[in-house]
């Protein structure tokens, strides 16, 4: 149950980065996913040092995975920002983070031969009925779909495209991310907070200059400054550290899933901040999809404290 509560912290935290991002209307999805992913990974590379330095032998041997899941993590918010500007902050949260745990999954299936299990796949198909629900709620007559900035979403297409891209690098990087946590090929495992940091950091490292050809905007203002540092340190970091805890616990497919309340916050926010709203039938995606967190979560607790009791008898 403990993985399931640092992952549903990290997905409330995820949850408020779009209403946050239309705070600072000048600067671009993708000066804003290079300073909250790049500094939020570099604070927690910064924070793991001592474990970077003395796992570093095991992280070098592993160093295939460490970069696909680096160059994963500097795709993601680049896709995930530019989607929500597109698609407007439900439509591309919805897409973004809904979506990551089918592909998630296939992921763990293809590489692992994990078998799914039935109770994943209804908390999945639940979860996923939700979010189809959300993504096809039109927005009320009068209040158009509204990007990061405040503006009509001009391409929602495309947005979608990007969301599924999005989807796609969160789920590697989670994959890729749980087996540095685990011994795989003879390979020691390493510890979540040294796994996550050297991901992150080297990811974050690699977002470094599309943020210095981006950024200017970020210096023309206090408000602008403060959506960077809250990105950065909140949702990147805090939450990240969070949600490497709880792969350390559940598998990433699950963790992935239990993060599709993530677009209930995101919803919930634009809908009382952004202005974007919502039909029943988009209350509808929001509760089911709150139906599948507790579906997902409710289960596991149960049968670890059975489990734990048993081996206590």
């Amino acid at each position: 149950m403990l993985g399931v509560l640092f992952c549903l912290f990290a997905a409330t935290a995820w949850g408020t980065t779009g209403t946050a991002a239309t705070f600072a209307p000048g600067v671009g999805p993708l000066a804003i996913g290079a300073a909250a992913m790049g500094f939020g990974g570099l604070l927690q590379a910064f924070v793991a040092r001592r474990g970077i330095r003395a796992h570093w032998p095991v992280l070098r041997a592993r160093l295939p995975l460490l970069a696909l899941g680096a160059v994963a993590v500097a795709v993601y918010p680049l896709a995930f920002y530019a989607s929500m500007r597109l698609a407007g902050v439900t439509i591309g949260t919805v897409i973004s983070i809904g979506a990551a745990p089918v592909i998630s999954a296939l992921i763990e299936n293809r590489l692992e031969g994990r078998r799914l299990t039935l109770r994943w796949a209804i908390g999945a198909a639940i979860g996923l009925s939700g979010i189809a629900l959300l993504s096809m709620t039109p927005h009320a007559p009068g209040s158009p779909v509204t990007g990061a900035s405040g503006t009509a979403a001009p391409d929602v297409a495309l947005g979608a495209a990007l969301g599924l891209l999005a989807a796609a690098t969160y789920a590697l990087y989670s994959w890729t991310s749980r087996r540095l946590m685990h011994r795989a090929g003879g390979h020691a495992a390493l510890p979540s907070r040294v796994a996550m940091g050297a991901t992150f950091g080297l990811g974050g490292l690699l977002l470094m200059p599309v943020l210095a050809a981006t950024g200017a905007a970020f210096l023309e203002g206090p408000v602008n400054l403060a959506v960077g540092l809250y990105m950065a340190v909140v949702p990147m970091f805090l939450g990240y550290l969070a949600f490497g805890a709880g792969l350390a616990r559940v598998p990433a497919s699950t963790a992935t899933t239990i993060t599709l309340f993530e677009p209930v916050v995101a919803a919930i926010l634009a809908i009382h901040v952004v202005g974007e709203m919502l039909t029943p039938r988009g209350w509808l995606g929001v509760a089911l999809v709150i139906a599948c967190l507790l579906w997902t979560s409710w289960p596991m607790g149960r049968a670890r404290r059975c489990t734990r009791k048993s081996a206590a008898g």
